[in-house]
């Protein structure tokens, strides 16, 4: 990784910060300002102490009657000199150098820390977020915030230099058709009326299009009331766009740009072109929506296979399966517990074999359901998985979706590389369906996005929204690394023929319509530019790049897994004064 952030000029109390000072400074006498890291025993008269700050260590040498003690905060003034010969630190910046001759100005004094601050020791995480503001100090903190700071700023540059305009969306709004999710806010001036956070500024940045902003972007703020996981807060940050007179490449070009300026900036490194690749072929090859390509182990086709198969356990109207190499040494209690997982995941069940060298040294099935399939299938299965002996195969019969679905999860579980390996693969993903492949409660189609989503043009003609509607495809793109979605976007519906022929696909009455989208079904009414746009996570993009499994490490403030505040203790309860101006009154929760 690359220098992370210029220090900018050292000024007030320091001349220099402590990770800049350099051989070259041998002699100069400076100023550094910072925390005591930790003090060492120098003989009867000194002690040796490492100032911290954001920048990194000075080891700085000053008399031992100082009663200086962890976190104290600092103004030491001395010479840089060279270190003695074997006294130098190579896991410093610093390491060549120290500070001789020392005065300390003592500018704060500090408890002892409810855990060490240096990177060597463990801490739980819900001490570490109770007092985040120590955590803050520790060096990979401070180098997640910086790379935070370069990514922001490498995505402004690059929208503003392609003519987008910076627009602040409301944080407070009419509550959205997916209001389940919404973080609501009683109006103490409308008691009874809630106005909710924004999920999105999906509405509002389709307002700027037909308000003639043209290009518009955000460094948006977003809020989510949804389970968490390791990528993913209530709280989040997206980069938001949306132009009009495009169509796909454009956007797919603007966002590229965008994440190669930042990956670039980081790294040092081009991502070059991002590879395409449909919706369909993804989960035909990796049972994923948002595949994992830094390693193989993708999905075969076996259905022709066992097209006429006496086997029972493949009789079905798909047969997928995958080779992992090597894994021959599995154990049947590794194997049984895989097993198990598939059915959790929806399989009835899952095959596996070996593969061994059989007559002539040549690859053969054995163990698992290895008995119950024909020499034809079993010399077709290990071609078309190019097994060798040591290999272990797993296949899945099922219906289709089902089969990727579970293979998919299946592959990641055993080949996915670590999230910090260092490996950047990024990935378009294109041409989503329109609608998802089952039917709602009421047997209508149910949108896979959103209903502003643009059908393909050849189905849209074709007419399959009112024929087929599961086989109709969307302008919608998704931009994906290393397994992780990034973020999605779509070309909009700007034209009303269109737009009522997927509401009316998916059961939408105008009176509805009018209801969940009036604002912008009228805005529409008057001149709606042809438009489309994206919106991808910042706090995922980050932690990719500072190789961060868990996006709470580069977020200044994160919540923990249960969506609670160590620090302030939220959420928490009102006070009845307030509620009672809110005209609030706190049920029990009927579970």
């Amino acid at each position: 990784m690359t220098e992370i952030l210029s220090t900018g000029p050292a000024v007030g109390l320091r001349t220099h910060w402590c990770g800049e000072l350099r051989a070259s400074d041998i002699g100069a006498t400076v100023s550094l300002c910072g925390w005591v890291e930790n003090r060492r025993e120098h003989g009867e008269q000194l002690a040796f102490i490492d100032l911290r700050d954001r920048t990194g260590i000075t080891q700085c040498v000053v008399a031992k009657a100082h009663d200086l003690r962890s976190e104290y905060v600092l103004r030491i003034t001395g010479t840089v000199q060279a270190r003695f010969e074997g006294a130098t630190n190579d896991k410093l910046d610093t390491g060549e150098i120290e500070l001789q001759d020392c005065t300390v100005e003592v500018l704060s004094t500090s408890e002892p820390a409810p855990f060490p601050i240096h990177e060597r020791t463990e801490v739980d995480e819900t001490i570490r977020l109770r007092h985040r503001y120590l955590d803050l100090r520790r060096a990979r903190l401070q180098k997640n915030l910086q790379v935070r700071t370069i990514v922001n700023a490498a995505i402004r540059r690059t929208f503003i230099d392609n003519g987008f305009v910076e627009v602040e969306t409301p944080m407070l709004i009419a509550s959205t058709p997916e209001g389940a999710r919404d973080f609501v806010v009683p109006s103490r001036l409308h008691p009874g009326s809630f106005y909710a956070l924004p999920q999105s500024p999906q509405l509002y940045k389709q307002l700027c299009m037909v308000g003639g902003v043209d290009r518009y972007f955000q460094i948006a703020r977003c809020l989510r009331d949804e389970d968490l996981r390791a990528d993913r807060q209530f709280e989040f940050t997206q980069l938001d766009m949306e132009c009009s007179f495009v169509g796909q490449e454009e956007v797919l070009d603007f966002v590229t740009q965008s994440v190669r300026a930042a990956v670039s900036d980081i790294t040092g490194e081009d991502i070059g072109d991002v590879p395409r690749m449909t919706w369909e072929e993804a989960m035909e090859r990796y049972g994923s929506d948002k595949p994992d390509t830094r390693f193989g182990m993708e999905l075969v086709e076996l259905t022709e296979v066992f097209a006429d198969t006496e086997a029972n356990v493949f009789k079905a109207p798909c047969v997928k399966g995958i080779r992992l190499e090597g894994g021959a040494e599995l154990t049947r209690k590794q194997i049984d517990g895989l097993v198990d997982r598939a059915k959790l995941w929806g399989a009835k069940g899952l095959a596996w074999m070996r593969v061994v060298a059989g007559e002539r040294q040549a690859p053969a099935l054995e163990g698992g359901v290895a008995k119950f399939l024909s020499e034809t299938e079993s010399a077709a299965t290990i071609t078309a998985l190019d097994a060798a002996p040591g290999d272990m195969v797993f296949l899945v019969a099922d219906e289709r979706p089902v089969a990727r679905h579970v293979l998919g999860l299946l592959r990641v579980d055993l080949g996915k590389p670590p999230m910090d390996e260092g490996s950047l693969e990024f990935l378009w993903v294109t041409d989503f369906p329109m609608f998802d492949d089952e039917l709602g409660p009421d047997g209508r189609p149910q949108a896979m996005h959103h209903p502003f989503t643009m059908p393909n043009a050849e189905d849209l003609e074709a007419g399959l929204i009112e024929s087929d509607p599961t086989k109709v495809r969307s302008v919608a793109y998704d931009l994906v690394c290393n397994g992780w979605e990034l973020g999605s976007g779509s070309v909009r519906i700007h034209r009303s023929d269109v737009q009522q022929r997927v509401f009316d696909a998916l059961g939408i009455a105008q009176e509805e319509a009018q209801e969940k989208f009036g604002f912008l079904l009228d805005a529409f009414r008057f001149g709606p530019p042809p438009h489309a746009g994206f919106a991808y996570g910042i706090d995922r993009l980050v932690a990719l790049l500072a190789g961060e499994t868990n996006i709470r490490e580069v977020i200044a403030f994160p919540k923990t897994q249960k969506g609670a505040d160590p620090l302030t203790d939220a959420p928490s309860e009102l006070e009845p004064r307030v509620l009672e101006e809110l005209g609030l009154r706190v049920l029990p929760r009927l579970d």
